[in-house]
């Protein structure tokens, strides 16, 4: 993989207005299963663009969740997970007996998702419910699978709205490819 600061201009998969208007859909399908004392809690790093417009798109919808973080990782720098996930920040409130709506910008080994489904249970969430902005095609089956998925993305290497190549290309508008 090529350096990020030597490579030529990502290809553009998902202009921002198709980006805006995924978001505003999902949030359409959401709204309605939430309420007030819903915890929106977003995957750091890559998470965090999706759920900052998603939460925004609820509260529009009259949807007013609640909001914490969760700070996993698998990838760290590389292209590829490294099969284990590591915690990096716990929540900051608890979820006991709350609806928690799990928030991550793109789906690929469910490694990550699990994980946090795990942590949400053993936190006593009385409900966990997923939301991924992507999800990337797999061979082989995940668990669990999202309750609500956003797009259908290709398998490429993913970068912009939050999806990074060694924390670089997060702050493009648009889905990009970078292979």
């Amino acid at each position: 993989m090529a350096d990020p600061e030597t490579r030529a201009d990502p290809t553009v998969l998902l202009p921002e207005a198709e980006v805006r208007r995924v978001v505003d859909e999902l949030a359409a399908r959401i709204a309605p299963v939430v309420d007030d004392q819903t915890v929106a809690v977003v995957l750091l790093t890559g998470g965090l663009w999706f759920a900052a417009d998603l939460t925004r798109a609820l509260a529009r919808a009259g949807a007013h969740v609640r909001f914490d973080a969760l700070w996993l990782a698998s990838y760290g720098d590389e292209t590829t997970s490294r099969g284990r996930i590591d915690v990096h920040a716990p929540l900051q409130r608890s979820v006991q007996g709350r609806k928690v709506l799990i928030l991550d910008d793109v789906f690929d080994t469910g490694l990550s998702l699990a994980e946090a489904v795990r942590i949400m249970r053993e936190a006593g969430a009385s409900e966990v419910l997923t939301c991924v902005f992507a999800r990337k095609p797999w061979p082989l089956p995940r668990a669990p699978e999202p309750d609500f998925v956003g797009w259908e993305a290709p398998n490429r290497f993913l970068v912009g709205y939050g999806l990074d190549h060694a924390g670089a290309w997060r702050g493009l508008a648009d889905i990009c490819a970078l292979d």
